[in-house]
């Protein structure tokens, strides 16, 4: 700036002929772009900002004017006495001595930091092959594989009751929603979803959102930033987007450690009971297979004053004779009995837990996340929750069909009583091998490697060399010493494709000299494997549950009349 000063007041006309306090005037009058307007050089390059940047601002409604944008030389008189070509050219050096920063090289550097410490992740062309699933094809349609890894865990993606209403509501609605709930995308699929969902987990009123990682954030985040000095107690385990909303409340955190209810005790208690506190967790961790303590994480709840938070994504559909999850599954007798009826009991767990948040695209096989909650909760969430206002609806034929989907697993038992069985078959043959599965009572299948290039190695050699897909899972989804192998049988994973997966992986440790379970007990163990302390782990699923039929569900299960519920168009006041 002081540059263009110096050379203005040695060959500029106009400032010469202008005492420093008439150019002060002029400058507080805000007047110098017109002024400037006079001068040949500047008028030009005013115009050519204004061809080249439209949009870059917009002049203040204050100092528009009526008068048309045109240079007109009896408009106004001009003190230059010289002629454009007659003024002498300087050329000044407006240029820095710093350079800019080097984005690409910043981004080359964090990418090289991926590959060299193994965790950079590369995707596999895999098509799920709706006729054949679990069978797949890779980019060649006849490079035919089995996969391992999916988390459509129950195979829905290919059930024919949910395709048929996803076809028709295809055809009579079209593919897209037409824009967000408020403005184009509110419809009857959407009010029905909600309806089923609270049904589904028998609480007043439930919320559909774009995914689950968006319904987990916005809820969160919402929470944290509109009750005053609320403490979030999060458990260390927990999925990134419970991470992300906790991190976006910008409310005070406490991480406890996983399922440690001792310390997480002891953090509630260094509140007072009146100050507002939530406990965030999830119900199956999905990368260890573990799960929560529900029901004593409730009675913290109510000790200490704190809302429950439960993430069920990867339990809805798989657990409780309906499909809603753990919550359910703990009260199992209850629920069989009472059907889609509140229970004689209505203290049950799932009654106690606050807000539900879960998934339509693992189980149910489509895409999509959901909360439910109490009326009052679910509404101000609507009401209130920037992920959920300004996102873009789910298309009606998505939304018909995880529907659908909800409808028909609810009213069977036998796709999530197969999957156990699979799981049940595949992990104790593995474990008769000596390879190293994660102890847990869940559907999950985790075996450990323990570290990110054998782990990719493995997954590699699987596929080209047995064509069965398992994808290799590393940091940051896991700790880094802690990488793995994480298998999902589903319904479709029978006998006789769980013995090609054991015989594979027993060749793959062979092959890659993998260590095995009495390895890491000469290590002191690892994630449960090869701990000689480690309690014996029974599955969440009996097994006089596993002999139930359809024929023990209640009838009033099969094809109810569900009434919408107020809350997702409104309550009236």
């Amino acid at each position: 700036m002081e540059a263009i000063t110096r050379v203005s007041m040695k060959v500029c006309p106009f400032v010469k002929s202008h005492s420093a306090q008439a150019l002060r005037q002029i400058s507080q009058n805000s007047s110098l772009a017109s002024e400037a307007r006079q001068c040949p050089f500047m008028r030009q390059a005013l115009k050519n900002k204004q061809s080249v940047r439209p949009y870059s601002s917009a002049t203040r409604p204050v100092n528009a004017t009526a008068a048309p944008a045109t240079d007109s030389k009896a408009t106004r008189s001009t003190p230059y006495s010289f002629k454009g070509d007659q003024l002498k050219q300087v050329d000044v050096d407006l240029s820095s001595n710093e350079n800019s920063f080097d984005y690409s090289g910043f981004m080359e550097t964090e990418l090289s930091n991926k590959r060299n410490d193994k965790s950079y992740r590369f995707f596999n062309n895999i098509n799920r092959l709706a006729n054949e699933f679990p069978k797949a094809h890779r980019t060649q349609e006849e490079n035919k594989v089995t996969v391992w890894c999916s988390n459509d865990y129950l195979g829905m993606g290919r059930n024919g009751l949910t395709l048929a209403e996803m076809k028709r509501t295809l055809d009579k609605y079209g593919t897209g929603a037409g824009g967000t709930r408020n403005i184009a995308g509110h419809n009857r699929h959407a009010i029905r979803l909600e309806s089923e969902l609270a049904t589904l987990h028998k609480h007043q009123a439930a919320l559909v959102f774009s995914s689950c990682f968006v319904a987990n954030d916005a809820v969160l985040s919402l929470l944290g930033q509109k009750l005053k000095d609320l403490v979030i107690f999060s458990d260390e385990l927990n999925h990134a987007s419970m991470i992300q909303g906790i991190r976006n409340s910008r409310a005070k955190k406490h991480v406890f450690k996983h399922n440690d209810l001792a310390h997480l005790e002891s953090l509630l208690a260094s509140y007072p009971k009146n100050t507002p506190k939530l406990i965030a967790f999830e119900s199956v961790y999905s990368m260890c297979g573990s799960i929560a303590p529900i029901e004593k994480i409730c009675d913290l709840a109510d000790k200490y004053g704190a809302l429950t938070f439960l993430d069920e994504v990867h339990a809805v559909g798989m657990y409780g004779p309906h499909g809603a999850g753990v919550a359910e599954h703990l009260d199992f007798a209850s629920h069989l009995k009472a059907g889609i009826n509140q229970p004689e009991n209505s203290q049950t767990i799932m009654n106690r837990i606050d807000m539900i948040t879960g998934t339509l695209g693992k189980a149910y096989g489509t895409v999509g996340g959901y909360v439910t909650g109490k009326a009052s909760l679910i509404d101000w969430i609507r009401s209130y929750a920037p992920g959920f206002i300004f996102t873009t609806t789910l298309p009606p034929a998505v939304m018909a069909g995880s529907t659908s989907a909800i409808r028909y697993q609810r009213s069977t038992l036998q796709d999530r009583i197969l999957q156990q069985k699979n799981t049940r078959y595949v992990k104790n043959n593995l474990n008769s091998l000596g390879i190293p599965v994660i102890p847990n009572p869940s559907h999950i299948v985790p075996v450990l490697v323990g570290n990110a290039a054998d782990a990719k190695s493995a997954s590699d050699l699987l596929l080209e060399k047995h064509n069965i897909y398992v994808q290799a899972i590393n940091f940051p989804t896991v700790p880094i010493g802690q990488e793995r192998l994480r298998i999902t049988p589903t319904p479709g994973h029978g006998p006789e494709l769980s013995n090609q997966l054991i015989s594979a992986l027993d060749s793959v440790f062979k092959e890659l000299d993998l260590q095995r379970i009495d390895q890491w007990a000469a290590e002191g163990g690892l994630c449960g494997v090869g701990d000689p302390e480690a309690v014996p782990i029974e599955h969440i699923w009996t097994d006089a549950q596993l002999a139930l039929k359809d024929a023990d569900l209640h009838p009033n299960v099969v094809d109810p009349v569900i009434e919408p519920i107020g809350v997702s168009s409104g309550v009236a006041v």
